[in-house]
């Protein structure tokens, strides 16, 4: 009873070793996340090209990270006299903006992805510890204590060989009947050599070189994606400001017309105006409030919108820097540096979308192929061998002259090939639409080049006419007035005047607004235009 108890002891003592080795091996879900951050960044940064940009704005966040709260990091961001301007935006919408995160979590997740493919091809090594103690009543007292464990190893190579190996311990202690001591080990190993066919080590290849090209696209897409939407950030910003600078432009013509109605009232006072003339004043004035609250609701719900872009509250007290249409009236418009002919070329060997469909084709081609050797003869060479110890105790004592070996082939004949037949006749349909989709995507890279250009020039154009127009109604608006001054004008003819200098001011800045977009878009479309650490952007021609 004894001698149980203590082999009772022992087994609970093996287990729970087995146990504390397993929770000590094991690391917290904080180092493993940082593992998988590193191996992932490395694949990032190893596959990312010179001229996909500047490696930036690319890493995921962990809202539930407490070292680094988001919102803290948000509202540090936005100064304290609550204007932003536009570099401040742009930077804002690349750190916080949802669809920007999503985007990051896409990239990140696809090199992710590609570290399982990979380890599938890393040496793996498997331990195991077992014990089961046995009490048998209804055969007297049989009671049994057995105890086992082993090392395994297995390797998945890159030409498809597949090599397994291992050794096992096993300890077996009888408490009762005929005691003894058994103590082995049994040394075994398998490996698999693909020789013919499709088999032949290329699936092995194919799927680890799918999965490195896959990120390699991933990246391309990011990149692609993220100066998309640095145009469409600075676009917006652009656009409320001009909203912005529609509601001063309101105001100040409500201004005017406030001062011109009290001196046309004066003037019917004396007698030198009549009283209609009055009235039609006064329902301009209406009309001009009327139209000034329009338009700064407009502005407000523009400048809204806006906010949730760049993944702020609605109600965050927040005004864009008037300064920055400033700056865009200084630098003022420009024509294209080079023909649309040119443009067409510099798109067609530069845009990352039109490269990935490009690969595409040679992924396609590669596919087929490999479905071409699958109706063939599928041949593999195969071998074994399994190792024991001496008996009794000599676990140590491998006895490899009477160990098993063996050695064989495994062939598939090409007997039945449907299958392959129609995965080999769809992989040749999938080339087709493969090179039709990068035909078809390369005339649409060509139509956005020409579209984009012509909008550069469109508006460049359209910019200098509404500068001269506004130049003629600002002339008209004092001729009018003075003429009025000395009686010979009309309220009537002032007002006219007056709403087509609005409406000047507001073409001029619509006109102005409007080549920027077409400028950034223009350098995107060609694929020149590149992302700074800061979000803002910058052409590169080299």
């Amino acid at each position: 009873m004894f001698c149980k108890f203590q082999h009772v002891t022992l087994l609970c003592w093996l287990l729970g070793i087995a146990v504390v080795l397993g929770f000590v091996c094991a690391c917290s879900p904080q180092h493993h996340k940082a593992d998988a951050d590193e191996e992932v960044y490395k694949i990032i940064d190893d596959k990312w090209q010179d001229d996909f940009g500047q490696k930036t704005n690319y890493t995921v966040s962990d809202y539930n990270d407490p070292a680094s709260p988001n919102d803290v990091e948000l509202a540090e961001m936005i100064p304290e006299s609550g204007v932003i301007n536009l570099q401040q935006a742009v930077e804002i919408a690349t750190k916080f903006n949802r669809n920007y995160q999503t985007q990051k979590e896409s990239l990140y997740i696809s090199a992710l992805d590609l570290t399982d493919e990979r380890y599938k091809y890393a040496l793996k090594w498997f331990g195991t510890i077992d014990g089961t103690y046995t009490d048998n009543k209804s055969n007297g007292d049989d009671v049994s204590l057995e105890t086992s464990g082993g090392v395994n190893k297995a390797q998945l190579f890159l030409d498809g060989v597949i090599i397994n190996t291992g050794i096992a311990i096993d300890w077996v202690r009888f408490l009762t009947g005929d005691p003894s001591t058994t103590l082995g080990s049994i040394l075994s190993g398998d490996v698999t050599v693909p020789l013919l066919g499709s088999g032949a080590g290329k699936d092995a290849q194919e799927s680890l070189t799918q999965a490195e090209r896959d990120v390699l696209y991933r990246i391309r897409t990011f990149n692609r994606y993220r100066k998309t939407f640095v145009v469409s950030i600075i676009s917006d910003y652009y656009r409320v400001l001009r909203q912005k600078d529609s509601v001063s432009i309101a105001e100040a013509s409500y201004k005017r017309l406030i001062e011109s109605t009290k001196q046309l009232k004066m003037e019917v006072k004396v007698g030198q105006r009549a009283p209609s003339e009055a009235d039609e004043a006064m329902q301009k004035l209406l009309s001009a409030e009327n139209s000034l609250v329009t338009t700064q609701q407009r502005y407000e719900q523009g400048l809204d919108r806006f906010k949730i872009r760049l993944s702020l509250p609605t109600d965050a007290n927040i005004i864009l820097d008037q300064n920055e249409l400033t700056a865009l009236e200084e630098i003022g418009v420009s024509q294209p540096e080079y023909t649309d002919a040119e443009a067409i070329e510099m798109a067609l060997a530069r845009r990352l979308d039109l490269a990935n469909t490009r690969d595409a084709i040679e992924d396609a081609a590669r596919k087929l192929e490999l479905a071409a050797e699958g109706l063939g003869v599928q041949l593999d060479l195969i071998g074994s061998s399994d190792v024991s110890s001496a008996n009794r105790t000599g676990f140590d004592r491998l006895q490899f002259q009477k160990g098993t070996y063996s050695l064989g082939l495994a062939a598939d004949l090409p007997f039945d090939r449907k299958t392959e037949r129609n995965d080999y006749r769809k992989k040749l349909i999938t080339l087709e639409q493969r090179q039709r989709g990068y035909d078809d995507e390369s005339d649409n890279v060509k139509l956005d080049v020409r579209q984009a250009y012509r909008d550069l020039t469109e508006t460049a154009e359209s910019y200098r006419i509404q500068k001269i127009g506004l130049e003629l109604a600002e002339r008209r608006v004092d001729e009018q007035k003075l003429l009025l001054e000395y009686g010979r004008g009309t309220m009537r003819l002032l007002l006219e005047t007056e709403d087509d200098l609005v409406s000047a001011q507001n073409d001029v800045t619509s006109a102005l607004v409007d080549h920027t977009i077409a400028k950034m878009s223009f350098f995107r479309d060609v694929g020149i235009l590149q992302v700074k650490p800061d979000g803002m952007w910058e052409q590169r021609t080299q």
